[in-house]
């Protein structure tokens, strides 16, 4: 069974997330590199990555804080919402650029979808903008 590139486009695996300790906290440190664009009710804290070989060129950390949204149900929602806004977005920002990538929740109420989308379309053109800059 072969799967055709419209069926993985709007997949977000676990290779794409970013999950390593490492790369987080490199991410949150601070330093050389690192950049931050916002649009409110979402942030984002963005820097090159320096993929290795077998680690995808581009990966995503979605966060929602228990401080902003006191409900697990809607920390929940949020993360869902912004997963499927990067899912739908992400073709904004060129393929051959190596980034990582964090999202964080700014609100401290539950926002509608429409507005998510917008947003994160706002966030992915500002971040492709600085990085065509960059080089």
């Amino acid at each position: 069974m072969t799967i055709s590139a419209s069926t993985t486009r709007n997949r977000f695996p676990k290779t794409q997330r970013l999950c390593s300790r490492k790369s987080i906290d490199a991410l949150f440190q601070g330093g050389d590199g690192r950049k931050t664009v916002s649009a409110f009710p979402i942030r984002a804290v963005f820097m090159n990555n320096e993929a290795g070989a077998g680690e995808p060129p581009m990966q995503v950390l979605i966060s929602v804080a228990k401080r902003h949204l006191r409900h697990a149900t809607d920390r929940n929602r949020a993360k869902r919402q912004m997963r499927e806004a990067w899912r739908l977005n992400r073709d904004i920002i060129p393929q051959e650029l190596t980034l990582n990538i964090a999202f964080l929740w700014l609100a401290d109420t539950p926002q509608p979808t429409p507005l998510i989308r917008r947003k994160m379309r706002n966030l992915l053109h500002r971040i492709s903008e600085l990085c065509s800059q960059q080089r």
